[in-house]
Formats: structure tokens, sequence, C-alpha cells
């Protein structure tokens, strides 16, 4: 346990941070769809795991760069907290496919605009900032991963297993969660709203660029289908008509149409 100076929020505030899911909520039937299929859970724990592992080191960076005492042990915490769901995470998908046996179906459609997971520190670049910029992105972070995991442990009646690790991992999500806020609080108690702000902006920036990109490959993919259907047989038909011209010319020498006194008078 933290202790010294008040690290987090009592419980019950802490879990009011959380709320009850958000719009994830309202999409609840969508995400009981997505996690339905056995290959595409274990495969989204897989990437969840990955994103753990990588918001771990993350934190670990993050405690060496700061300059307070207390946000170094609490990020170390945090660092450990992450490594420790990828473990579950990994454990559990490798226990899911192992379950299904050999599947020769191939990768399943992972929907992650539907129902991602926590998206770590989304390549913040963690040594260029404040601590208060910081603790604003891991408390918004933190908090839409943990609304998230709420919604998901809810629509996992059918699989105990892996509904308990989101309920062990959440615990520790309310605390991410809770202690970020609180130290917000406490490293800038006058401007932490404003930090909460421009860290919402830049979610929203950063999901915009995820769209785009999504759009782009999509239409991307459309344009190709469209050139390869529409524009190919065009080119194919002008070559086939190209190589009938041809082969309708006789082969071997051709006599030529100049005139003889022409060709004396030339040296060709």
């Amino acid at each position: 346990m933290i202790r010294g100076t008040e690290a987090a929020l009592p419980r019950g505030q802490s879990l009011a941070l959380i709320g009850k899911g958000g719009i994830d909520r309202l999409l609840a039937p969508l995400h009981r769809w997505v996690w339905a299929d056995g290959k595409r859970r274990a495969q989204k724990l897989l990437g969840f795991a990955a994103t753990e592992a990588d918001s771990g080191r993350d934190m670990a960076r993050a405690a060496e760069c700061t300059k307070d005492p207390l946000l170094r042990r609490l990020y170390i915490r945090h660092a450990q907290d992450e490594s420790r769901h990828a473990k579950l995470f990994s454990t559990r998908a490798h226990a899911i496919l192992a379950a299904m046996g050999e599947d020769k179906s191939g990768a399943r459609f992972q929907a992650d605009w539907l129902s991602p997971g926590e998206r770590g520190l989304d390549d913040l670049e963690v040594h260029r900032q404040s601590d208060a910029a910081l603790l604003a992105f891991l408390f918004l972070a933190e908090r839409a991963g943990a609304r998230r995991f709420v919604v998901y442990g809810r629509v996992l009646g059918s699989d105990p297993e892996t509904r308990d690790v989101f309920a062990r991992v959440l615990r520790d999500e309310a605390f991410h969660t809770n202690y970020s806020y609180a130290q917000l609080r406490r490293v800038s108690p006058k401007a932490h709203g404003w930090h909460i702000v421009w860290a919402r902006l830049g979610r929203v920036w950063k999901a915009y660029l995820r769209l785009a990109s999504a759009v782009a490959g999509v239409m991307g993919a459309v344009i190709l289908t469209a050139q390869y259907f529409v524009f190919l047989p065009v080119f194919a038909l002008m070559a086939k008509r190209s190589a009938l011209r041809e082969s309708r010319e006789a082969a071997g020498w051709i006599e030529s149409r100049t005139s003889a006194a022409a060709s004396l008078r030339s040296q060709y």
C-alpha cells in the first residue's frame, strides 16, 4: 500500500469516477456479439495483453522521468499492475485457444472500433509531459478502460473464467483512475480541470486520426477494387485488339511501297 501523502480517493469516490459504462453500456448487445466467438475472444485478449505490456513499459519510463517521489512509487506500482494484466490476458487467451483445439478457419474480424481495450498511453511521449499533463491523460485513459471492462464482464456470462480476469483487472483499473485524479488535484490544485480538458481534446484528436485512417483504408480498398474490375478489362480489351491487328499482318519480308525511281535516289 502506498503510504505518506494521500495517494488516492476513498473507494466510493473512486467508483463514482469510473461511472457505469457510458456509451459502451448502450452498445452491450454489440459487445455480446463481438465476444461470443471463442477465437475472436482469444485474439482480442492477446491484443489487450500487448497493450498492457506496452503501457507497463511507458509507466516504468514515467517513473524514471518524474522528480516527485510519491508519483515515482505510484508509477512503479502502475507498471507492475500493467505487467500482471498482460500475463493474465495472455494466459487466458492461450487457454481458450487450447480448449478450442486446432482451428484452421483463420483470423476473425476483430471489430476493435466496436469493442476496444484500454488505449494505454496511446503513443504519448512520456518524457516530454509534465506531471499534471501525464496524470490527466492517465485519468481519462484508465477511466475509459475501466468502463469498458465493466461492460465486457457483464456480457461474458458464458465464460466465467474470462469474466473473472476482467474483474481482477478492473480492481487495478479503479485504483489507477483513483490515484491519477487524486494526484492531479495535488500537483495542480487550481488548474487540474484545464489539464483534463486538454487531455480530452488530445484523445479526441487521436480518435479522429484513427477514424480517418480506417476510412482511408476502406476507400483505398474500394478504389483498387474499382480499378481492377473497371479499368483492367478495358486495357485487356485494347491489348487483345492490338494482338489481333498484328496477327493479320504477313510475317517475314514485306515489299516496299516506294517507287523504284525514288529508291535509286535514296541511300536506303
